[in-house]
């Protein structure tokens, strides 16, 4: 078995929308990321619809993982173990995932590992650079908007998580009823920087010791603001719709991460999930770690969203620690991290 410095593991994501396998070695140098999205079928109704997910990764799968080996340059007998998305997700899409990796462990008798989606999104980071302790992850997704404790590798502690809509969630819901197409992130992102912040919308501080978020009263405001212009025959311009929104969600999620890191004496915060993809956010956090002498690690927008990469990446990790699967494997779409 190779040095954990020359282990080569595939990963294998297929949690949602993205079909993806990776060839990582060491946990840090990445011979291949093959990603083949969905987009296009599911957006003619406004967002994943699971059965037709399930179906994508099924025909996607096989042909996926042989890219990634072939790009890669290495062979199956090459490998020493193999790493996938064990949960959370969407149960039909997950099972996909897992049972491909569980069929060529089994074929070539290596090690299985199953990884936490949400896990896979903060070890995005250390492709990029490698992780200190402790640190605190801002983890922002369509399905999670969770503070995680980090003292050490593969150590987590969710000290704040959304009670309601996750904040990509939220983005999504307010592009439909802004008219924009899915997904809406993206365009209100753009649509922000073409706008002001003009409206003011609330700000959902919740309990003063709370590290928790809660997005579905804002989400509300600007489904009302919009209907109450309508009513008023005013005509709101969308591109200060999308920078007041913005504008809240991004005051919350840094003030509370600020929070978060002096409260717990860290020194360094690293960015996780498709939202992290989000420029207004990392301008923000950037400017705010600048002024409070934090370190702060972003991943490209290339490992921001859903990709095998950090999936082999945390599976290094778990590997090295002996944190090994075995034919019980399955699918958990509740999957908790702290469990992991």
């Amino acid at each position: 078995m190779s040095t954990s410095d020359e282990t080569i593991i595939l990963g294998i994501e297929t949690s949602c929308d993205e079909t993806s396998a990776s060839v990582v070695k060491g946990g840090v140098d990445i011979l291949s990321n093959v990603v083949s999205s969905q987009i296009e079928s599911h957006k003619r109704f406004g967002g994943v619809v699971p059965e037709i997910a399930s179906r994508h990764h099924v025909e996607q799968v096989t042909y996926i993982i042989e890219q990634a080996l072939a790009e890669a340059k290495v062979t199956i007998d090459d490998l020493d173990a193999i790493a996938v998305t064990e949960g959370p997700g969407l149960v039909g899409a997950l099972l996909v995932g897992v049972n491909a990796a569980k069929g060529l462990a089994f074929a070539k008798n290596l090690p299985l590992i199953g990884v936490h989606h949400i896990a896979g999104h903060i070890y995005a980071n250390h492709l990029i650079e490698e992780l200190t302790f402790p640190l605190l992850s801002l983890v922002v997704s369509g399905g999670h908007t969770e503070l995680v404790y980090m003292k050490e590798h593969g150590c987590y502690e969710v000290i704040g998580e959304t009670r309601d809509d996750a904040v990509g969630e939220a983005y999504d819901k307010v592009a439909r009823t802004l008219g924009l197409p899915y997904p809406g992130g993206p365009h209100m992102d753009r649509l922000a920087h073409e706008g002001q912040a003009t409206i003011d919308l609330p700000r959902a501080w919740l309990e003063s010791d709370s590290y928790d978020f809660s997005f579905s009263g804002l989400k509300s405001a600007v489904i009302n603001t919009m209907h109450n212009a309508k009513q008023r025959g005013e005509e709101l311009a969308v591109e200060n719709v999308a920078a007041s929104f913005q504008e809240s969600v991004i005051d919350v999620l840094v003030t509370k991460t600020l929070r978060a890191a002096k409260e717990r004496n860290v020194d360094r915060l690293v960015l996780a999930g498709g939202v992290a993809a989000n420029k207004g956010l990392r301008e923000r956090l950037k400017q705010v770690c600048k002024e409070n002498e934090l370190t702060l690690t972003i991943p490209p927008l290339s490992l921001c969203t859903d990709n095998a990469a950090m999936i082999a990446a945390a599976g290094t990790m778990m590997f090295n620690k002996g944190k090994l699967a075995d034919d019980r494997l399955n699918g958990q779409p509740g999957l908790e991290l702290e469990r992991q």
